[in-house]
C-alpha cells in the first residue's frame, strides 16, 4: 500500500483544491491545500482519505445539500482533467468519501449524488454505510440502476453490494443471506461491459466462500442458453470452488469427472522430511478412453494443525488436454520453509492429486520438527 497512499499526495491535493476552485469562487484552495499537507506523509491509504475529508468539511463549511450539488458539479470539470499518472483516480476518493462520512441523514440526496460521482473513481466503499442503514431504500435505488446507460452505476450495484469487498465494510446481512443481491446480479449476468461483469463474477465469488452451493444453483440456472457474456461471468465466479475441488462445480463447466484413467502411481521422494525442506513428488496421468478429455490437475495436503487435526488445501497444478493412451507427467515440489501466512505443525501429513475435483491417488509423509 505504500505506493498507493502517494496516489494522495500534492498532486491529488492540488487537483482537488483546483477542481472545487472551477465550481466555488469562494473556496480558499491554498488554505485547503495548506492543511491537507500539513502531516500527510506519516498517514497511510485511508488515513489520508479521512485526513482530507475533515479539511474539505472545514474550509467549505456547506450544509450537505449544498455540499451535494458542488460534488456533482465537479463531474464534468475533472473529466476534463484526467491524467495517466499511476494512481491518479484516487485523487477522487476524498470527494466520494465526503458523501458517506456527512451525508448518511440525507440517504436520497447522497445515493444520487454517489451515482453521478462513481465514474471518477469508485462510490464502491462510500455505498455501504448507506446499505447497512438504509437497506430497503437503496435496494429500490439498485433496481433501477441495473438498467442504467452508464457501466459505471451498474458496476456499483455489483461491486458496493459485494458481501467481503476488500478494504470495504462487510456487510454482514448479505453474508448471511445473499437473495437480495441475486436479484441484481441476475439482471447482469449478460452485461456488455467486461467492468461490470468482472465485478458481477467476483461478487459470486465472495458469496461461493459461504454459500457454495447458492452459487452453483444459480450458474446452472444462467447456464441455460447462456451467452459467451455469461458462460465467462461463470467461469470467472467459480474459480474459488474449482481451487476447493468442489465436485458440483466440474460438471457446471464441462469437465467430466468420470474419466477412464490408468491407475495412478504418485512417488514421492522423502517419506520424512523436516521443517524447512521441500516436498518433491511424481506422478503421470493417462487416459484409457477413446476421445480428448480436457482435465483440471491439482493437488492437495492435510495439513496437521495445532491441534493434531488436519485441514485441507487445494493447489492448483495445470489444465491441460489430455489425449487418449498418452501419459502425460508431472514433477513438483512444495516448500515447508517458514512463511507468514501459514503455519506448519510436525505430524503425519498427506498429498493428494486431485483430476476434475476426483482424488486418483494420494500418499502420506511425516512432517518433522528441526
Amino acid at each position: 500500500m505504500a505506493l498507493m497512499k502517494h496516489g494522495l499526495g500534492e498532486a491529488a491535493i492540488c487537483r482537488i483544491a483546483n477542481a472545487i476552485g472551477h465550481v466555488d469562487p469562494l473556496f480558499d484552495g491554498k488554505l485547503f491545500t495548506r492543511m491537507a499537507l500539513q502531516g500527510l506523509d506519516e498517514l497511510e491509504l485511508k488515513q489520508r482519505v479521512s485526513h482530507i475529508i475533515r479539511c474539505l468539511h472545514h474550509c467549505l463549511n456547506k450544509d450537505f445539500v449544498a455540499m451535494s450539488q458542488l460534488l456533482v458539479a465537479i463531474v464534468p470539470i475533472w473529466q476534463r482533467h484526467q491524467t495517466s499518472e499511476p494512481h491518479a483516480g484516487f485523487a477522487a476518493w476524498p470527494l466520494i468519501d465526503y458523501v458517506a462520512e456527512y451525508g448518511l441523514d440525507e440517504p436520497k440526496i447522497a445515493l444520487e449524488t454517489l451515482k453521478q460521482l462513481t465514474s471518477l473513481f469508485s462510490a464502491e466503499f462510500a455505498i455501504r454505510p448507506f446499505i447497512v442503514r438504509y437497506p430497503d431504500i437503496c435496494h429500490r435505488y439498485f433496481l433501477s440502476w441495473v438498467h442504467d446507460d452508464c457501466e459505471h452505476v451498474r458496476r456499483l450495484v455489483s461491486e458496493g453490494t459485494r458481501p467481503r469487498l476488500p478494504w470495504g465494510l462487510r456487510l454482514t446481512e448479505f453474508v448471511v443471506d445473499p437473495t437480495p443481491n441475486l436479484v441484481l446480479l441476475s439482471v447482469l449476468n449478460n452485461d456488455p461491459s467486461v467492468y461490470v461483469r468482472r465485478s458481477v463474477a467476483n461478487h459470486l465469488n465472495d458469496i461461493a466462500k459461504d454459500h457454495p452451493n447458492v452459487v452453483l444453483k444459480i450458474c446452472y440456472e444462467w447456464q441455460a442458453n447462456a451467452s459467451p457474456y455469461t458462460q465467462w461471468i461463470i467461469k470467472h465466479a467459480t474459480r474459488s470452488l474449482v481451487k476447493q475441488g468442489h465436485p458440483e462445480v466440474f460438471n457446471l463447466l464441462g469437465y467430466n469427472q468420470n474419466l477412464a484413467l490408468m491407475p495412478v502411481q504418485l512417488l514421492i521422494a522423502q517419506q520424512q522430511l523436516e521443517m524447512g525442506q521441500a516436498l518433491e513428488f511424481e506422478f503421470a496421468l493417462c487416459l484409457m478412453g477413446q476421445t480428448e478429455q480436457a482435465c483440471v490437475v491439482d493437488f492437495a495436503i492435510d495439513f496437521v494443525k495445532s491441534n493434531g487435526k488436519t485441514n485441507n488445501k487445494v493447489f492448483k497444478l495445470k489444465n491441460i488436454r489430455l489425449r487418449p493412451r498418452e501419459a502425460l507427467h508431472f514433477k513438483k515440489s512444495f516448500s515447508f520453509k517458514k512463511i507468514s501466512t501459514r503455519q506448519y505443525y510436525a505430524g503425519l501429513h498427506q498429498l493428494s492429486i486431485l483430476v476434475n475435483g476426483n482424488k486418483v491417488a494420494s500418499q502420506t509423509f511425516m512432517l518433522q520438527a528441526p
